[in-house]
């Protein structure tokens, strides 16, 4: 945790060349689709706990990202939900018609997501062009006006409306989620 920080908020892609492809993709994308967002630059974050002060700052609660596979590590499954919310594996296999599932190795999350453990976010779908994740959303991540994601690295935390997440960005990447009640 980031205790007495000052953060600076910005609202455009940031113009350094420090940035790691994969995040200028994501403002890039955000930009093509008219998504307005803001964000902060923070320490590396590998937590949902970690960003509590940055949360703080940007008025907005992260959502916790989770990669999840089959047992046959065949089926891919990238859950967002509430950071505060706990997760149960046996229920959410109930819901989704799956055997039971389990965290999949940072290597598949790479391959599918261009993202590295720590760093895993919704925004990771736009690597992911043949489909081989599924989305899925609990039901209360939607209820919140607006969420926040890492650009595809964990050293960064931007917030965008919810409605932009559903009418805009999944459109465009093409992922429909299943919305769940964790």
């Amino acid at each position: 945790m980031e205790n007495n920080r000052e953060y600076t908020l910005f609202t455009t892609k940031p113009s350094s060349t420090d940035f790691l492809q994969k995040e200028i993709d994501t403002y890039d994308v955000l930009e093509k689709l008219n998504i307005q967002y803001s964000g902060v630059h923070h320490q590396e974050a590998m937590t949902i706990e970690s960003l509590e002060e940055v949360d703080k700052f940007l008025g907005v609660r992260a959502c916790k990202n989770l990669f999840l596979c089959n047992s046959q590590k065949n089926k891919f499954y990238l859950l967002i939900m509430p950071g505060d919310k706990k997760f149960v594996t046996k229920n959410l296999s109930k819901q989704i018609n799956s055997a039971r599932l389990s965290f999949a190795n940072g290597s598949f999350m790479e391959e599918l997501l261009n993202i590295t453990p720590g760093s895993l976010s919704i925004f990771g779908l736009i690597f992911d062009q043949e489909h081989k994740v599924n989305l899925i959303i609990d039901k209360d991540a939607l209820k919140e006006e607006y969420v926040g994601f890492h650009p595809c690295v964990n050293t960064t935390t931007l917030t965008i409306k919810t409605s932009d997440l559903t009418e805009k960005f999944l459109p465009y990447t093409g992922h429909v989620p299943a919305v769940v009640e964790i």
